[in-house]
């Protein structure tokens, strides 16, 4: 029985042995340091963890602004919010409140 080998034919002409050889080093260039390469790939990975903490604490934020939202809802808003708004926007005060003011230190 006759087992055919595979020969792998070198380019006997040394202008395609260059070029083959510049073409494999471009692309293995390109797969390590390229525009979807390994480099690219932790740097993409880090702005990722990075725009996902962002997010969670811009979550956050919009959670306490629409508890505030709700909070002065004009069908039932709540009177102690509403009030601290009015005494602090437009310096409203009634008769027998005093004002104590703190240095900002």
């Amino acid at each position: 029985m006759h087992v055919a080998r595979h020969q792998v034919l070198l380019p006997t002409d040394p202008i395609k042995a260059w070029s083959a050889l510049l073409l494999l080093l471009v692309l293995g260039g390109l797969a390590i340091a390229g525009p979807w390469g390994v480099l690219t790939w932790y740097e993409n990975t880090a702005v990722l963890q990075m725009r996902e903490k962002e997010i969670a604490l811009l979550k956050e934020d919009l959670a306490a602004l629409d508890n505030r939202v709700k909070l002065l809802d004009p069908r039932h808003a709540d009177p102690d919010l509403a009030g601290e708004l009015v005494r602090r926007d437009l310096g409203v005060l009634h008769a027998d409140e005093v004002v104590i003011t703190l240095s900002e230190d």
